[in-house]
């Protein structure tokens, strides 16, 4: 197996015991991964409609769409891949002429393709170019934000998309660091807001700079925006029962589909409450400790 292969095959989703109890994906279902990476997820809802349950699968990451259209070609035309946004659903579903779907899966953490592959610039972990464009297609990197916002836009992307209550002493560190050098590496940016937290404010479980990395990514790849126009889309694609399940990673977008949820007739909550990750889950798979599963059903 090489070395391509075994990554996908070692990818493990998210709640994924969760996600088929929710979802209940069956034959001659019809259903919608709007974030497919990898094909986790996909793979286990095509396993458990078989013999004929359909599946489209979206996404614009060109590398992760690659390697999942690999890993799910055992299921021939009951896979079907759409390498585009799922801000785009309601369109490519419609011109699928399929009929309403019996469900949609939104999966919204980075993929561990992407977070895992240095030279994309997600983490701080490995000093990378700061690009964190989950499709390359997308016009604008972190780098290029960084070093051409004024520092007030700059403080605004931290404080809205991160949350970061150090929003506006980071910008200025960074509108100074850049008069010296242009910011566009992850160490150098990781570096920056480290020395601009005072140490009294700096989280004990994290590292300084992940906030602001989430708001950059978050910003680069418009990522509110494009769950915004998912959430309004999602429902008309849903025949009568369907479900909607969304997972979240942080406050942010967790508050969006709660909010969306709620305010939309069209739709019955089903989880109150989010449903998190099992402890027996996070000891396996750390990175699913923040994952808040939301679902609701077309009336």
């Amino acid at each position: 197996m090489t070395a391509q292969k075994d990554d996908t095959a070692r990818h493990v989703p998210v709640l994924p015991r969760e996600v088929l109890d929710w979802l209940r994906p069956c034959s001659g279902g019809s259903y919608a991964d709007g974030t497919l990476g990898l094909g986790g997820h996909a793979e286990l809802i095509l396993r458990q409609s078989g013999p004929d349950g359909r599946l489209f699968g979206f996404e614009w990451d060109s590398q992760a769409a690659a390697r999942a259209q690999e890993r799910l070609a055992e299921f021939g035309g009951r896979f079907q891949l759409i390498p585009s946004s799922y801000a785009e659903m309601a369109a490519r579903i419609r011109a699928q002429e399929t009929g309403p779907l019996d469900g949609i899966l939104l999966d919204l953490g980075v993929s561990s393709l992407q977070f895992d592959s240095p030279e994309r610039g997600f983490s701080f972990q490995s000093d990378a170019p700061l690009d964190m464009r989950m499709s390359r297609s997308l016009p604008v990197t972190a780098a290029e934000l960084l070093n051409n916002l004024n520092q007030d836009e700059l403080a605004d992307i931290f404080f809205h998309y991160g949350e970061e209550r150090q929003a506006r002493r980071i910008a200025r560190f960074i509108a100074e660091a850049r008069l010296v050098q242009p910011v566009t590496t992850t160490r150098q940016l990781a570096e920056i807001v480290r020395q601009a937290v005072p140490v009294k404010y700096q989280p004990k479980k994290i590292h300084p700079a992940t906030l602001v990395f989430q708001a950059l990514r978050i910003a680069v790849n418009r990522e509110l925006d494009n769950l915004a126009q998912a959430l309004a889309d999602a429902p008309q694609l849903l025949a009568s029962g369907g479900r909607l399940c969304v997972i979240t990673f942080h406050s942010l977008e967790d508050r969006m589909v709660k909010q969306s949820f709620a305010a939309n007739p069209a739709l019955r909550v089903l989880t109150k409450k989010p449903v998190p990750p099992g402890a027996e889950e996070i000891a396996a798979n750390p990175r699913s400790r923040s994952a808040k599963l939301r679902v609701a059903e077309k009336i």
